[in-house]
């Protein structure tokens, strides 16, 4: 033991594409850090799942794909985190942490080591805070987020379970984020303001408005484009087609 930290875990990737790549550099940057400070390191990353067979045996920026995802289940011993998702189909990540059954405490949690986590500010299991992240005061963030870098959330944000927020983001005091909605990069979301589980903004909008769920909704002011794509429809349905944002499961310390 080192610094007062257990062992070190195991940790596995669920996903290769650019998302999980950006994990696997945070992963080593946390490494480096705490060896930086004396530290033994929290994670050993063991590798990338990912169902796309082609994937398989190669090597993704110098971490192994060790086969598809049901190999999680093999991998017993190793805490986990399912990074996949892309505006195209943000309902993904639902679906597999779903598929995969994973008990909770089998989930991690990952927070850049630049990224700044307030005292009073939580975070939910198998979520991912990129570089530079910042969370000012009593903001909470559900299970499963996706945080890209430069993304700001500012006092008594709420962010539903399997939200995701692109880069440079911004969010004013008191926003709300229903279950599953997807920010835009570069998108500002007015105080107080509401995004409806499921719902779609389009990047770099400026959300002065509630945006009800499963909808896409883009532009400065933002304003409705449509309905929301299938899969997030699915999922909205699924949820009872709420505004997503009932009490967040599993909140508990930034650091799992």
């Amino acid at each position: 033991m080192s610094g007062g930290r257990p062992d070190t875990e195991d940790l596995v990737i669920v996903g290769a594409g650019g998302f999980a790549r950006e994990t696997a550099q945070a992963v080593r940057d946390v490494a480096a850090a705490d060896l930086a400070w004396g530290r033994r390191p929290r994670w050993r990353l063991v590798g990338h799942l990912d169902d796309d067979p082609a994937l398989t045996g190669r090597e993704v920026d110098g971490v192994p794909v060790l086969g598809g995802c049901e190999e999680v289940h093999r991998l017993g011993g190793a805490r986990v985190v399912v990074c996949v998702g892309s505006p195209r189909d943000y309902a993904v990540r639902a679906r597999l942490v779903r598929r995969l059954g994973l008990p909770v405490n089998r989930y991690a949690t990952v927070v850049h080591p630049t990224a700044v986590v307030s005292d009073s500010s939580m975070l939910g299991v198998g979520t991912v805070l990129l570089a530079h992240v910042v969370l000012t005061a009593s903001v909470r963030v559900g299970s499963h987020v996706a945080v890209m870098p430069q993304t700001v959330l500012t006092h008594d944000d709420v962010v539903g379970d399997f939200t995701t927020l692109a880069s440079g983001v911004r969010l004013g005091g008191g926003v709300r984020l229903g279950r599953g909605a997807y920010v835009g990069a570069g998108s500002l979301v007015r105080e107080y303001g509401v995004v409806g589980a499921w719902s779609l903004i389009g990047m770099g909008s400026t959300v002065l408005a509630d945006v009800p769920p499963g909808e896409v909704w883009a532009g400065s002011p933002a304003r409705r484009l449509r309905a929301a794509d299938g899969p997030a429809l699915d999922e909205l349905r699924a949820d009872g087609e709420g505004t997503g944002l009932r009490p967040e499961t599993r909140m508990g310390s930034h650091v799992a």
